[in-house]
């Protein structure tokens, strides 16, 4: 079978490289000064052949199978302003990759149509949107193997956050500054100086550079799983969090690190693995084994596969030149 042409907007920079990671053509709307969502092969990500970058303006006049909306401003507005009638009457897929905000559990998803597939990160996010008339899929995330072995020698924790600060509570900037003032922890991530952080590592370098650490702090108290989660356990770290959202089921208390509601637990937790490599390590195994059956690249790459070529199948390609 052919690679389909899909085309879908940078949103999140670590979630699309991973996408591209199936075997399909990826074409990515592009702008001058590259605004939100019109970045392209943008960021430090070892972009493969498969993903293009295409004027804005010259999307109309491109053939594709398959439309990807990653946004409410794709959606809403995106789709009106650089696709022509006939590719917005392309076989369509929205990904959505946030728990509602609005209300969590009475907020009706933007997309409310029968003929698309609406598509959530978390079976957790898929419970709590009203997602209406519109059929629904759970594609986990996938994160890829980094190939090099967590070590733990270090006696600090790890966070991995962008923009810490000014997300606020939503993504714990409170609950990390509780527990760093008990705990050694290095936050890292865009911003992160704004806490008194260490500023942001690529991705291609995050493996290396967290490998030392004694584990993985997720300070988070509502959104997706995140794909620093993820990518911690394929590495082998310990993970600790919040147990709410999705980490209540990513991680297991005493299999692949600790999850609780109560700070002061996590936080006696943290201290007992700076005291216990031997438990560290216990636990690194358990966050390996975990990671590889639940977040592979290789799983996640064929339901997005199956995804992409399922919608296809309903329709016939239209659009301008190739």
């Amino acid at each position: 079978m052919r690679p389909l042409r899909i085309l879908t907007w940078h949103i999140h920079g670590s979630y699309l490289y991973y996408l591209t990671q199936a075997p399909h053509e990826f074409y990515l709307p592009v702008k001058p000064g590259r605004p939100e969502g019109y970045g392209g092969r943008a960021g430090d990500f070892r972009w493969g052949d498969n993903v293009h970058d295409v004027p804005a303006q010259e999307v109309r006049n491109l053939q594709f199978d398959a439309v990807l909306f990653q946004s409410r401003r794709n959606y809403l507005e995106d789709q009106f302003e650089i696709l022509s009638p006939e590719q917005r009457r392309l076989p369509r897929l929205y990904l959505e990759h946030d728990p509602p905000r609005e209300t969590p559990t009475d907020t009706r998803h933007p997309v409310d149509d029968p003929e698309m597939l609406l598509v959530h990160v978390t079976p957790f996010n898929d419970l709590m949107w009203d997602s209406g008339r519109t059929p629904t899929r759970v594609i986990e995330h996938g994160v890829t193997d980094p190939g090099i072995p967590w070590t733990g020698e270090k006696a600090r924790g790890l966070t991995v956050v962008n923009g810490l600060k000014s997300r606020g509570r939503r993504l714990g900037a409170d609950v990390f500054g509780r527990v760093r003032a008990e705990v050694p922890l290095d936050l890292v991530g865009m911003q992160s100086e704004e806490m008194g952080g260490l500023g942001a590592v690529p991705l291609a370098d995050l493996p290396a550079f967290s490998a030392p650490y004694r584990f993985f702090f997720n300070p988070i108290r509502y959104t997706s799983l995140g794909l620093a989660v993820c990518e911690a356990m394929m590495l082998g770290m310990p993970v600790l969090g919040l147990a709410t959202t999705e980490m209540a089921t990513a991680v297991q208390n005493g299999v692949n690190g600790y999850v609780d509601t109560d700070v002061r637990r996590l936080t006696e937790r943290m201290q007992g693995l700076l005291e216990d490599p031997d438990e560290a390590r216990r636990l690194s195994v358990g966050a390996r084994e975990v990671a590889r059956e639940r977040f592979s690249i290789e799983r996640f790459a064929r339901d997005w596969d199956a995804a992409f070529r399922e919608v296809a199948g309903r329709g016939v390609l239209v659009g301008g030149r190739a």
